[in-house]
């Protein structure tokens, strides 16, 4: 599997000019009519995908979008999502992927930090859009508008010629030109732009397409948001540039899945660790063990759900893996060993140099010996992983490319780190080594925590429930439910006589998307505070939720009664053995 990886990436250099979007017209005319993206809307062939990729790259050099203009891409699953994305940077416009739960405040962040010249708004989240109140950016509604005068992207396209000729050799990007953000909350504060190049973009294509060796008759399942790295762009290139097709699912269905799958014959499914347990907790299935999936490869799968759920739905192979958006550490579990998230075998390790160093877990203070380098893990000891840079390699896989903001961009850098002058990248998360060189991931650095597939920053979600009237003190942790993938959000506060129940439950539904919602409110007399006078979370996460509702007052966010209720014993239970889902 690596030496396919490596052979598939071997095309990829600094001399290139291809973006994603050239590199269709040439699958369009290989592969023709041959089902590229398959959506609840139809079957979009590869000549379909091409023509509409370029009817985009017109319609960006006809409104004046230059080189470097950056558009935001407010929509939902969708075959038109790829399309938007390949044309626009195909002209050089960078595309930014805007998470579509996001609403008001962390909605208006993500289109100003991207410095977006304009946003193409799918017509169903004109409304999310609208209440951000965004001021100095047009707006391109697609499909018939819920509201506002802005003008119809899908109408304009019509006008436009989707040929592959006549582009401007002047607009055509190179390869280290960015050609997405991609935002990640990272392991603190409101969420990033990653600055993604078409190097980068392409080299995740092909290095999937190496290791899941893809081809034409391949199918793949995604129900991921396409907002992110793994469902929009390198899962779905992994399978276009081998001429396979990609099924496109708003979001994932228990349900629907196994009928989803055997009827559209997939051959592969992208997942994530929860999705994956969620599959497990559901009754049998009469379809799930007679579909054509000969490969699941994704991210998150615990020890424990792994062999069950490889068992019990016949699947012959998984591939676990772990990579960043940003990061230059990418692990591979091309043995199925279960719980582990991968290694670096020998003879790469110089191709992807990576350590793991001893930290303060509280703090995300790197620990350094009398020498001021760092200190390096034994087997077993927990530490974080850091890869090393090397800034003057083309290959993005050496390369840090940052976010739109310079100053976050070098809080992720550690310097001297066991030599004089050295560089190397911080993933922010803790990982362990075995004596066989698998690593497994064991936790988020910092504030943040990872939940429903998305990492969760917790000072942004204590930063809107501080707003709210009545509240006083606010502190927003992760607390792990029997169960469940991740942790769960907990919140404590301190309150006034201002404070209503209900109106902070309204409050957090309409101001944070369901990921960020705490599961667990605790309501304390009043939160300890640090020697920097920071509110602290380390006890209160060490004493969970269960605890918790011993010793004072516990509420848990009850999606059927859309209420905070409290949590009793018998609520608890229902909880922890899975009767009532989170």
């Amino acid at each position: 599997m690596w030496l396919r990886a490596l052979e598939a990436i071997s095309g990829v250099n600094q001399q290139s000019t291809a973006t994603f979007g050239a590199i269709l017209n040439d699958l369009a005319v290989t592969y023709g009519g041959r089902p590229a993206l398959i959506d609840s809307a139809g079957t979009m062939s590869y000549r379909d995908l091409s023509a509409r990729a370029n009817r985009y790259a017109r319609w960006a050099q006809a409104e004046g979008l230059a080189p470097g203009a950056v558009v935001g891409l407010l929509m939902p699953n969708c075959a038109e999502y790829v399309a938007a994305w390949a044309g626009l940077s195909q002209v050089g416009c960078v595309v930014a992927l805007i998470n579509t739960n996001l609403t008001h405040h962390s909605l208006a962040h993500a289109i100003t930090i991207a410095d977006c010249r304009a946003v193409i708004v799918e017509s169903s989240l004109y409304g999310a859009f609208a209440a951000a109140d965004i001021k100095g950016v047009a707006c391109w509604i697609f499909g018939a508008s819920a509201g506002g005068d802005w003008p119809r992207i899908d109408q304009a396209l019509a006008h436009y010629n989707g040929s592959q000729s006549n582009f401007k050799d002047s607009t055509r990007p190179a390869c280290n030109d960015r050609a997405l953000l991609i935002y990640t909350s990272g392991t603190t504060g409101l969420p990033k732009a990653v600055n993604v190049s078409h190097a980068r973009m392409l080299q995740w294509a092909y290095w999937f397409a190496g290791l899941m060796e893809t081809g034409p008759d391949d199918r793949l399942y995604n129900c991921l948001p396409m907002y992110h790295s793994t469902g929009g762009v390198s899962s779905i290139g992994a399978l276009l540039v081998r001429g396979g097709s990609v099924v496109i699912r708003p979001r994932f269905s228990s349900q629907r899945f196994w009928d989803d799958v055997v009827d559209t014959g997939c051959t592969i499914f992208q997942y994530i660790g929860e999705v994956c347990r969620y599959l497990l907790s559901a009754p049998p299935h009469p379809l799930e063990t007679r579909h054509r999936l000969r490969l699941c490869c994704g991210n998150g799968l615990r020890e424990e759900v792994w062999q069950a759920f490889k068992e019990r739905f016949k699947i012959p192979k998984i591939l676990e893996f772990y990579a960043a958006t940003e990061g230059v550490i990418s692990l591979y579990n091309c043995e199925g060993k279960p719980g582990a998230i991968g290694r670096i075998p020998g003879f790469l390790a110089h191709r992807f140099p990576l350590a793991l160093v001893k930290c303060d877990h509280e703090t995300a203070e790197l620990t350094r010996n009398d020498a001021s380098f760092c200190v390096p893990c034994n087997t077993g000891e927990i530490g974080e992983a850091l890869g090393q840079l090397n800034p003057e390699s083309w290959s993005p896989a050496r390369r840090f490319e940052g976010y739109t903001n310079p100053e976050t961009s070098e809080r992720k850098l550690a310097r001297d780190v066991f030599r004089p002058g050295d560089l190397w990248y911080r993933t922010g998360d803790l990982m362990r080594r075995d004596a066989d060189g698998f690593f497994y991931f064991v936790d988020r650095l910092g504030d943040a925590f990872r939940w429903k597939g998305e990492n969760v920053a917790a000072s942004e979600v204590a930063s809107v429930i501080a707003v709210c009237p009545g509240i006083v003190d606010a502190v927003v942790y992760g607390v792990q439910v029997q169960g469940c993938e991740g942790r769960a959000g907990m919140a404590a506060i301190a309150v006034d006589g201002d404070f209503s129940l209900s109106a902070l439950w309204r409050h957090i539904h309409e101001k944070l998307p369901p990921y960020a919602r705490p599961v667990f409110v605790r309501v304390c007399g009043e939160i300890d505070v640090t020697g920097t006078f920071k509110l602290s979370a380390g006890r209160l996460a060490k004493e969970g939720y269960r605890l918790a509702s011993e010793s004072g007052r516990v509420l848990f966010d009850h999606r059927v009664q859309q209420a905070y209720v409290a949590c009793n014993a018998e609520l608890l239970t229902q909880i922890e053995d899975g009767t009532i889902q989170l």
